[in-house]
C-alpha cells in the first residue's frame, strides 16, 4: 500500500497506526489525503449578513453549504471559469475570509460555554489571522484580544488581515510564545494555542507537508508545544479555558502534549469534553472528550482540538521587570468631545467614551482594559488611529472608516473595483456636495474619497491600491 503512496512516509503511517480509531483505516486515510481540498470560507459578520454576502455571490456563481461547526462558514464551489477569490473587490472590502473549515473548530471550541464577551483573550500563536479574526468576531469586537506572533514577517500580515477585517478590539504583541505566562499569568479569560506543527493534515492543500518529516523533528516540535502550552496555562484564569489544537495528525503532537499539560499541573488542569461540540463531533471525540480530525470524517483538513479549564490560580512565574514605557496618554474629558465632534459626521463615535488615547498630533482608539496589560508586557502594534491633527487640515485614518464610517455614498461593484485601482470615480453631483465622502460597498464602508463636481477623487492610501482586483 505505502509502495504507491508518494505523500505519507512509512513511518508516519507505522507512527498514526496506533492513534488511529479502529472504525477508520489507513486505505481511506491515504486516499483522502491525495484528494484536492474542498473550498470554504468564513463570512466576516462584522460587516455583512449572511444572507446578504449569499445574494452577492451567488450571481457569480458561487454555490454555499454551511459547515456545521461554524455559524459563519461555509463550504463554496465555484464556477469553472471564477475569478480567484482572493482578487475580488469582496475580499479587498474584508467581506469574507478564506478559511479551511477544520481551522474554524478552535475558535467555536473556545467560545462553545462562554455566557458573555471574554473581557480578556489569548491567541497565542495568531498569524496570518484566521483564528484571531474570527475569535475577534465571536467577541463582536468587545473586550480585549492579544494576537501574539513571534515571526517578524508575519506579524504584517496578521496586521493586515486585522484591518481588512475592521477588527478593532486586538492588540498585537511580537514575542515567544512562551514568555506570556510569566508576564500575563492569571490574566485571560479565554486562550487559543494553535501551536506550530508537523503540519501533516494539511497535505491535501500543500504536498510539500511531509518533505522534512522524520520522528527527530516531532521530537523539537513537542519541545516547543510544551513550552507555549504551558506559558498559555499560567496566563489563563482560574475558571478561564483554554483551547489547544494543531493540524497534526500523529498523537505525539496532540494528546502526548495534553496529557504533558495534565501532568505537570496535576489536580489543576481540567479536560472540558468537546463530544457535544456540533452535530457530528462524536465521530471525531476521543476517549479523552478531544476532538481528532482525520481528514476522511468531514472530508476535511486533518486537525486535534482539545479544552482546558484551570482550576486554581498558579504562581509559577519568574515576575520579569517590565521598564518600557507606554507612549500614548488619556484623552481629558475635554479633549475627547472636541475630538468625537470632528469625527462624529463621518464616523459613529459611539464606542468612543473613555477609549482615547494621544500621541503627538495623533488622536488613537484603544480597547477597554489596555492599560491593564501595557503596563506589564510591550505590544507592538495596538489601536486604531482615528485622526491625525494639523494645523491646516485634519487627516482622517483610512482603518477608522473603514471600522466606523457612516457611509454617504454607496458604490458599485464596478465603482469599487475602480477605487480599489486607486482610480477616481465619476457619479453625477446635482446637490453640488463638496468635500470628503464615506464610500461603501455591500453595506460596508471602504474609505474616503473627496468630491470634485461631478466626480469623487479616490482617498484610498497608496499602500492599498491594487491592479489585480477583478471582477
Amino acid at each position: 500500500m505505502t509502495d504507491t503512496n508518494h505523500q505519507l512516509p512509512a513511518e508516519f503511517i507505522e507512527l498514526i497506526s496506533n492513534t488511529l480509531p479502529s472504525h477508520l483505516s489507513i486505505d481511506d486515510l491515504v486516499h483522502y489525503c491525495q484528494q484536492p481540498l474542498r473550498f470554504s470560507i468564513r463570512v466576516n459578520s462584522l460587516k455583512i449578513s449572511h444572507d446578504n454576502f449569499m445574494a452577492l455571490m451567488e450571481p457569480l456563481g458561487w454555490q454555499f453549504s454551511p459547515v456545521d461547526w461554524c455559524e459563519d462558514g461555509y463550504w463554496v464551489e465555484l464556477a469553472e471559469d471564477a475569478t480567484a477569490p482572493g482578487k475580488l473587490p469582496e475580499h479587498l472590502a474584508g467581506l469574507f475570509y478564506i478559511q479551511e473549515a477544520s481551522s474554524m473548530l478552535p475558535p467555536t471550541a473556545l467560545f462553545e460555554n462562554l455566557d458573555e464577551t471574554p473581557q480578556y483573550a489569548l491567541d497565542l500563536a495568531a498569524a496570518p489571522g484566521s483564528k484571531t479574526t474570527q475569535i475577534a468576531t465571536l467577541m463582536n469586537n468587545k473586550g480585549l484580544l492579544v494576537a501574539n506572533e513571534f515571526s517578524s514577517s508575519r506579524v504584517k500580515a496578521l496586521h493586515a488581515n486585522l484591518q481588512r477585517l475592521g477588527i478593532s478590539n486586538t492588540l498585537i504583541s511580537h514575542f515567544d510564545g512562551s514568555v506570556h505566562g510569566d508576564y500575563l499569568e492569571n490574566q485571560f479569560d479565554a486562550i487559543l494555542l494553535d501551536a506550530p506543527c508537523s503540519g501533516e493534515g494539511t497535505v491535501r492543500k500543500d504536498s510539500d507537508a511531509f518533505k522534512n518529516w522524520s520522528l527527530a523533528h516531532l521530537e523539537e516540535v513537542t519541545a516547543l508545544q510544551k513550552s507555549l502550552i504551558r506559558s498559555a496555562f499560567m496566563a489563563l484564569k482560574p475558571g478561564g479555558e483554554l483551547v489547544y489544537s494543531t493540524c497534526a495528525l500523529n498523537g505525539l503532537e496532540n494528546q502526548g502534549v495534553c496529557q504533558w499539560l495534565l501532568d505537570e499541573f496535576a489536580g489543576n488542569a481540567k479536560v472540558v469534553s468537546l463530544s457535544g461540540l456540533f452535530e457530528g463531533a462524536e465521530k471525531s471525540a476521543t476517549n479523552e472528550g478531544y476532538l481528532h480530525i482525520w481528514p476522511q470524517i468531514y472530508n476535511s483538513e486533518g486537525f486535534f482540538v482539545a479544552k482546558f479549564t484551570k482550576a486554581v490560580a498558579t504562581n509559577c512565574s519568574n515576575e520579569p521587570s517590565f521598564k518600557s514605557k507606554f507612549s500614548f496618554s488619556s484623552l481629558s474629558k475635554k479633549q475627547s468631545a472636541a475630538t468625537m465632534e470632528l469625527l462624529a459626521p463621518m464616523m459613529d463615535t459611539t464606542n468612543f467614551t473613555g477609549n482615547l488615547m494621544s500621541r503627538q498630533d495623533e488622536v488613537w482608539y484603544f480597547p477597554v482594559g489596555c492599560e491593564t496589560l501595557t503596563n506589564k508586557m510591550r505590544f507592538a502594534r495596538h489601536g486604531v488611529k482615528l485622526i491625525e491633527l494639523g494645523k491646516k487640515h485634519n487627516v482622517i485614518n483610512h482603518d477608522a472608516i473603514c471600522i466606523w464610517g457612516k457611509i454617504e455614498v454607496e458604490l458599485t461593484r464596478e465603482q469599487y473595483q475602480l477605487f480599489l485601482r486607486g482610480q477616481d470615480i465619476a457619479i453625477d453631483n446635482p446637490n453640488k456636495h463638496k468635500g470628503e465622502v464615506v464610500l461603501g460597498y455591500a453595506g460596508a464602508a471602504v474609505g474616503l474619497g473627496k468630491w470634485v463636481n461631478n466626480k469623487i477623487k479616490n482617498k484610498l492610501p497608496r499602500h492599498l491600491v491594487s491592479d489585480h482586483v477583478q471582477l
